[in-house]
């Protein structure tokens, strides 16, 4: 089972994506993406992690989440990827073209061939206004695109809003 979980900030998406992995019966990884560059997301982590079942496996991978994905590849396995959108920021803030597509080549490969359960987790960042700079429309370029791709590679894609799941393919 591949499963897509979209959301907002805050829209309780993290703590359904959880309760969906957790109920798959396999040993959890739970592969995170973020990287603290500050307090608040000092914060944002340390709750993340406190609403995780402490013998889920952590790996912190912030770019090459193909390469973590596919070291984890068995039927066996349970993989929760929290999230795309910084994932995505991480690569942009690079300013490597070449890294930001074959990282992007890549880790479509790898949730296409994964054998085991696997939840992915990215923010729904196109339902506002269109940004005023240049980096900003190319996350959302980006991230949309990553989105619609994964939205393909998948079983199931869920939307969360307010902390009720609405389905959107099953």
């Amino acid at each position: 089972m591949k499963h897509l979980v979209l959301g907002g900030v805050r829209s309780g998406k993290s703590a359904f994506a959880q309760e969906q992995i957790a109920t798959c019966g396999k040993p959890v990884c739970y592969v995170a993406t973020s990287q603290v560059w500050d307090k608040d997301m000092e914060d944002r982590v340390r709750l993340h992690k406190d609403n995780r079942p402490s013998e889920w496996q952590l790996i912190e991978e912030p770019l090459a989440l193909a390469s973590v994905l596919n070291s984890l590849n068995s039927p066996d396995q349970a993989v929760i990827v929290e999230c795309f959108t910084l994932w995505m920021t991480n690569l942009l803030c690079l300013e490597d073209e070449i890294r930001l597509k074959d990282e992007k080549q890549a880790l479509l490969k790898a949730v296409e061939e994964f054998e085991g359960d696997l939840v992915l987790v990215s923010s729904e960042v196109g339902l506002g206004i269109m940004p005023m700079n240049a980096l900003a429309r190319r996350f959302g370029d980006e991230t949309g695109l990553m989105n619609q791709a994964l939205a393909k590679l998948t079983d199931r894609v869920t939307f969360v809003a307010a902390g009720l799941p609405l389905p959107l393919k099953s």
